[in-house]
């Protein structure tokens, strides 16, 4: 686990991941736009797809900013979440964990007493300039939306 504890102001870590449909996509392509970027354990689980859907929800409210979603799931289930939800944005597959660590939202979790590495439920505000504006580590999936578009809402 990498203990990364990024602030307002720190450069966002780069990717350069697949997509749903197997696309690469690099945080650079979007410069000049604010992103929405959000790390989540598992596509197609219960509470992944609500903060997934929260997102897509307020898409329509978010000008010309861009939502990304990054699970270490591999794109055909990414496009299985998409399709079966219409998410409708970027869903990125790190499989090895790579930018997760980056990010530090790679780290032990505990389910029944059992204790695992995975996702630590986490959302950042990327702003135009590819630095972090807001940090949401720990976030709750219900959560993930409105923090987000109020970071967002006070940035711009």
């Amino acid at each position: 686990m990498t203990d990364v504890n990024l602030q307002p102001g720190d450069r966002a870590p780069a990717f350069h991941l697949a997509d749903q449909g197997g696309l690469k996509h690099r945080l650079s392509e979007w410069k000049g736009r604010p992103v929405l970027v959000f790390f989540y354990p598992k596509a197609l689980t219960p509470g992944c797809t609500t903060q997934a859907c929260g997102l897509r929800d307020l898409a329509g409210d978010i000008g010309d900013a861009v939502i990304v979603g990054i699970s270490p799931d591999p794109p055909p289930k990414l496009a299985a979440f998409d399709d079966k939800h219409g998410l409708g944005y970027p869903l990125l597959s790190d499989p090895e964990h790579k930018i997760a660590e980056k990010y530090g939202v790679w780290g032990q979790k505990k389910l029944y007493g059992k204790a695992y590495m995975g996702i630590i439920r986490s959302a950042f505000l990327v702003d135009e300039k590819g630095k972090i504006a807001a940090a949401f580590p720990k976030i709750s999936p219900k959560d993930t939306p409105g923090k987000l578009l109020k970071a967002l809402n006070d940035h711009g």
